[in-house]
């Protein structure tokens, strides 16, 4: 029988401030699309396809993409919501699997979905539904209570007033600092927020971030912060990295990649984002077209079928993520020496 504890100690930085948190390899979720006919072969949606990247201790890497990129598909392999069919995860220097088991890997993660009231269970209070993870994990009932109702006052919501409701007396904001506070409660360290404030109002929404932004800076957090508004992610985020049909195409600090994008499908993301400036009013859209259908995706790079740049290298030859500045890589043929693009910078001469 597991031994009772009165509260979750929080783990320990295993590798030093330089070794990232989090490091994914090769991540791949393929789904069953059915058959083109009745005796015809299988078809493959290929919603996750060799994803990798790392999240840095502190940092708050935002995700971005058109619906359907694969970035909540993403998510939910990292806290294995799903199997993986491929790729690898670390966690602070320990491979999830041979050395960090499925149970202590939640532990040390956990996730805000974009839905607040599906995400709780109707037929438990408040409390019970904070304090049931740490009860899961060993926490006594007295404690895990207790916990719940600091961690209420946390995230901003009076315990007595709170603590005994169920989820439908609370509106939307309301359920979605519970769900903030039950991720906190198993003390993890790295918090993944998937759509989490979309479906507030933006008064409510403005809250929400900065309750997340406090909520950072006094549990020493790292967030994986997912998105569809890009004026949400420059704002909270460290780092941005861009998801086209199952891929990354593109991955940088925050800003480098808002004022200098190296990938043309970044370039016509951010050129989609609404403006109240009447000098910079988009005139005509900056991409054409639909993404391509994930069951049979381009060859190549996936985005030459809708990029104004594209030539035929780019539709033989897959391009890898290449570095264009510090700790900034991009897909792209373009920012690839020597690749063969008419516009890639010139192979330099070995001396």
């Amino acid at each position: 029988m597991r031994q009772k504890t009165t509260a979750l100690a929080a783990t320990d930085d295993v590798g030093g401030a330089r070794q990232p948190l989090l490091s994914i390899r090769n991540l791949t979720k393929h789904f069953s699309g059915g058959r083109e006919k009745l005796f015809g072969k299988k078809r493959v949606v290929r919603a996750v396809d060799g994803v990798s990247f790392d999240i840095a201790k502190g940092e708050t890497l935002g995700v971005v993409g058109e619906s359907g990129c694969g970035k909540s598909t993403t998510a939910r392999l990292l806290m294995h919501l799903m199997p993986l069919d491929g790729g690898e995860m670390i966690y602070d220097g320990n491979k999830v699997g041979p050395d960090l088991s499925l149970r202590e890997l939640r532990r040390r993660m956990q996730m805000v979905f974009q839905d607040s009231y599906a995400s709780l269970n109707p037929r438990l209070t408040i409390e019970d539904s904070i304090a049931f993870g740490p009860k899961v994990h060993g926490v006594d009932d007295g404690a895990a209570r207790t916990l719940a109702r600091d961690l209420l006052v946390k995230v901003g919501l009076d315990a007595n007033r709170f603590a005994n409701r169920y989820p439908h007396e609370l509106s939307g904001g309301q359920r979605q600092r519970v769900n903030i506070a039950r991720a906190l409660a198993l003390s993890p360290r790295l918090v993944i927020l998937d759509e989490a404030v979309s479906a507030l109002d933006k008064s409510v929404e403005a809250q929400v971030l900065n309750l997340l932004n406090d909520l950072k800076r006094e549990f020493g957090l790292t967030y994986l912060f997912i998105s569809h508004d890009l004026n949400v992610v420059r704002y909270i985020s460290d780092r941005v990295l861009v998801m086209y049909l199952g891929e990354v195409v593109e991955i940088g600090p925050v800003e480098e990649l808002w004022n200098s994008p190296r990938h043309p499908y970044t370039t016509a993301l951010f050129a989609a984002m609404p403006t109240l400036d009447p000098d910079r009013r988009t005139t005509e859209a900056p991409i054409a077209g639909d993404p391509p259908n994930p069951i049979n995706p381009p060859s190549g790079c996936r985005f030459h079928t809708r990029c104004p740049f594209a030539e035929p290298v780019c539709s033989a030859t897959t391009p890898a993520l290449y570095a264009v500045g510090p700790a900034h890589q991009a897909a792209c043929h373009m920012a690839i020496p020597g690749s063969g693009h008419s516009k890639a910078p010139k192979e330099a001469m070995a001396a």
